[in-house]
C-alpha cells in the first residue's frame, strides 16, 4: 500500500474519532486543507464517499462504515508495531551483529563484549569474525571492527588504536642466530611468513625506511596462515617474526619477545570500528561503539611507548656483545 493512501485512512479514521476534519489535521501535524485533499482522493480511489460533511460536522456513510470497521484492527496493529520500535529504539537490550577479523581478534573483542553484556544483561550478541571482506547490508551488521579504515561506502570509520608492526624474535633465537643489525642482514635469519587466509596471498613485511613504508618479501624459513601459530614459533625461537602489537605487547612486556630494528617499526595502520549513521542507530548499537571507544582508544594495553620498545630491545644488545666476545 502507498505510503500517502495509508496516511489518508489514519487521517479518515481520526476524522471520524475526533469528529471533525479540522481536528484530525491538527492531530496528525498537517492542515485542514491537506487532511480533507486526502480524504477526498482516498474517496476517488475506492470509488466510494466515506463522509457526508456539513458545515455542522461529518457524519459516515453505509460505505464509510463498513471500511471504518474493515481498517480498525489494521490501524490498531500499525500504531502497536509503531511504539514497539520506537521502545526498541531506546532499549539496550536485543540482538547485537558484530562483526571483526578472525586473525588474533578475539582476545581484543571479548574484554570488550564481557564488560558490555555484564553491564546490560539483555543483549544478545551474534559475533562473526571473518578475515574476507563483510558484507555490511547482506549480513545486516551493526558494529563493525578491522584492521586498517573501511572502504565501504555510507559507513563511519573511528579509529581507536594504532598497529605497530615490530620485528621480533625470542631470546633463544638471539642467543643461538645472533642479532640482525640491519634490514639487509634479516636475510641470513629465518624468517616468519604469513598467508592471508582469505585470500591466499603472502603478505609482505612493512618497514619503515627513512619515514617511508615499504615491502619487503622475506625469504621464509616458516609460512602460515595462522597468526596464533606463527606467534608460537616466534615465541619458541624458531623464527624472527613481525608481529602487531595486538598480540605482541603483552609479550614483549614480559621479556618473552625482543623489539629488534625499531628505527625500521612501522604503525602506518590501526584498529578502526566503523558504523552507519549514529542518528538511526538503536540505543544499544550506540552504547555499544562508546563503550568500545572508551576500552580500546589509545589504549595503553596494546601501544608500546618509545620508552618501553627501547627497554625491551636492550636484550639485542646484550645478545650481541655476548655473541662478539666468544
Amino acid at each position: 500500500m502507498p505510503i500517502n493512501e495509508l496516511r489518508a485512512i489514519s487521517t479518515f479514521a481520526k476524522a471520524v474519532e475526533l469528529g471533525s476534519i479540522r481536528k484530525a489535521a491538527l492531530s496528525q501535524g498537517v492542515t485542514a486543507q491537506a487532511a480533507s485533499q486526502a480524504l477526498a482522493q482516498l474517496e476517488r480511489s475506492l470509488g466510494v464517499r466515506l463522509l457526508h460533511r456539513t458545515t455542522r460536522g461529518l457524519s459516515l456513510t453505509d460505505e464509510g462504515q463498513h471500511f471504518l470497521e474493515s481498517t480498525k484492527p489494521a490501524l490498531a496493529a500499525l500504531e502497536r508495531a509503531l511504539a514497539q520500535a520506537r521502545e526498541s529504539k531506546d532499549e539496550i537490550a536485543g540482538p547485537l551483529r558484530i562483526v571483526g577479523p578472525r586473525s588474533s581478534f578475539a582476545g581484543i573483542l571479548m574484554p570488550v563484549l564481557d564488560a558490555f553484556c555484564t553491564r546490560y544483561p539483555g543483549i544478545q550478541p551474534e559475533v562473526m569474525l571473518d578475515d574476507g571482506k563483510t558484507d555490511w547490508v547482506q549480513e545486516r551488521v551493526d558494529v563493525g571492527f578491522r584492521i586498517g579504515a573501511s572502504t565501504d561506502e555510507g559507513l563511519i570509520a573511528r579509529r581507536l588504536f594504532p598497529v605497530q608492526l615490530i620485528v621480533c624474535a625470542a631470546p633463544a633465537y638471539l642467543r643461538r642466530y645472533g642479532v640482525p643489525r640491519s634490514i639487509d642482514e634479516l636475510a641470513a635469519h629465518r624468517c616468519s611468513s604469513f598467508r592471508h587466509p582469505a585470500t591466499g596471498q603472502m603478505l609482505a613485511w612493512y618497514l619503515n625506511i627513512d619515514g617511508e613504508v615499504v615491502h619487503r618479501h622475506m625469504a621464509s624459513t616458516l609460512t602460515t596462515n595462522d597468526t596464533e601459530l606463527e606467534m608460537q614459533a616466534v615465541l619458541a625461537g624458531q623464527v624472527i617474526g613481525q608481529v602487531a602489537n595486538l598480540f605482541a605487547a603483552e609479550h614483549i612486556r614480559a621479556g618473552r619477545l625482543v623489539p629488534l630494528l625499531l628505527p625500521n617499526m612501522s604503525d602506518h595502520i590501526g584498529v578502526h570500528v566503523y558504523y552507519g549513521s549514529r542518528s538511526a542507530q538503536p540505543r544499544r548499537v550506540r552504547a555499544f561503539i562508546d563503550l568500545a571507544i572508551e576500552h580500546l582508544a589509545d589504549t595503553p594495553r596494546y601501544v608500546l611507548t618509545a620508552k618501553e620498545l627501547k627497554a625491551a630491545a636492550s636484550f639485542s644488545g646484550k645478545a650481541r656483545s655476548r655473541s662478539t666476545a666468544t
